[in-house]
């Protein structure tokens, strides 16, 4: 008795301490849903699409709302003004990166996603500089862009009698353009390779918008223990790396400091200089980790827009029809 006595004591201390713990501090940090010990509002949030719940919660608390997943105390900027605010006007304060479990780990903390402070100062001035030198948001670029899309155009009339889901296809054109800035190099829509890792893309970030990738990110140390479809995800980022690496030793065996090729080259040139600079972030590991950043990241991000303009031109056919007749306008003045 006096062993499960003891034990129902010591479970509401914790409890009592976990309460405590969430509420410090209420008075000075947004209102929001009243969250439980350990398990947070997560029993509230819908798993599915988490939005739905903080637009809702926003007609009752206001734009700016906490919540708690898990013992993780998130604040949610709800509406197009508040956003503007915090990230553009208030950019500043605004820069650092939250904690990201999931990303830690396929990073291993390193790279360009996930950093704060001076390895993400220092990582993101370095890229910006970098593929600006090779086109970014230049005419040399939209010569790339222009060339690659003709490449998906002609993959686009092979399907054109039945229909299709444009997923892959806009895909490997945005790939091939990363890759052209990244590795200096494209590849063919056919490459069997270039299938398999972005099929690994969109595996990895299909997860992370499941029940099961969010439970990670909120309880990421108890999810390394259980059985689950993360484990698999992972030994999939780990190919992604071993592409990210082989690149880079195919890089080094033939990099040339007067003539750099793409980003990598550029990178073991700093990092060659840097080498023996203790504080310095241009090593192999960020290295590694941000060109996955780059290939990962901006594949998904600019085809998934692509993507939702297509539907929303399927959806109003009469811009879809303008936009159409300004482009045989254009052809024709060519």
């Amino acid at each position: 008795m006096d062993t499960y006595a003891t034990l129902v004591l010591a479970g509401l201390v914790l409890v009592l301490f976990l309460v405590v713990r969430m509420t410090k501090g209420e008075r000075r940090q947004a209102p929001g849903p009243f969250a439980l010990p350990v398990i947070g509002n997560m029993h509230q949030v819908n798993k599915h699409a988490p939005f739905k719940t903080f637009m809702e919660w926003s007609k009752q608390y206001g734009p700016v709302i906490t919540v708690y997943l898990g013992l993780q105390r998130v604040v949610v900027l709800v509406g197009y003004e508040t956003v503007k605010e915090a990230l553009v006007d208030q950019a500043e304060d605004f820069s650092g990166r939250a904690p990201a479990p999931f990303a830690y780990k396929a990073t291993k903390g390193f790279g360009l996603l996930i950093s704060n402070g001076e390895r993400w100062r220092q990582l993101r001035r370095f890229t910006l500089t970098t593929l600006r030198d090779f086109g970014m948001g230049r005419k040399k670029m939209e010569s790339w862009i222009q060339e690659e899309s003709k490449h998906l155009v002609d993959l686009l009339r092979e399907n054109q009698p039945a229909p299709f889901d444009p997923t892959f296809f806009l895909s490997r054109a945005v790939s091939n353009v990363i890759c052209a800035l990244v590795f200096g190099q494209r590849f063919s829509y056919k490459d069997a390779q270039l299938l398999k890792l972005l099929q690994i893309i969109s595996g990895i970030l299909k997860f992370n918008s499941t029940p099961r990738g969010q439970l990670y990110n909120i309880f990421p140390r108890l999810m390394d223990y259980l059985p689950g479809q993360h484990h698999a995800i992972f030994r999939e980022v780990n190919e992604l790396r071993k592409f990210s690496t082989e690149k880079i030793r195919e890089h080094q065996e033939t990099l040339n400091p007067d003539d750099p090729r793409d980003y990598i080259d550029c990178f073991l040139m700093r990092l060659n200089e840097e080498k023996n600079l203790v504080s310095t972030e241009f090593h192999h590991e960020n290295l590694t980790a941000t060109v996955l950043n780059l290939f990962l990241a901006g594949t998904e991000t600019t085809s998934s827009t692509m993507r939702y303009t297509m539907m929303l031109l399927i959806k109003y056919p009469d811009i879809q029809g303008k936009n159409i007749s300004k482009y045989n306008s254009q052809v024709e003045c060519e």
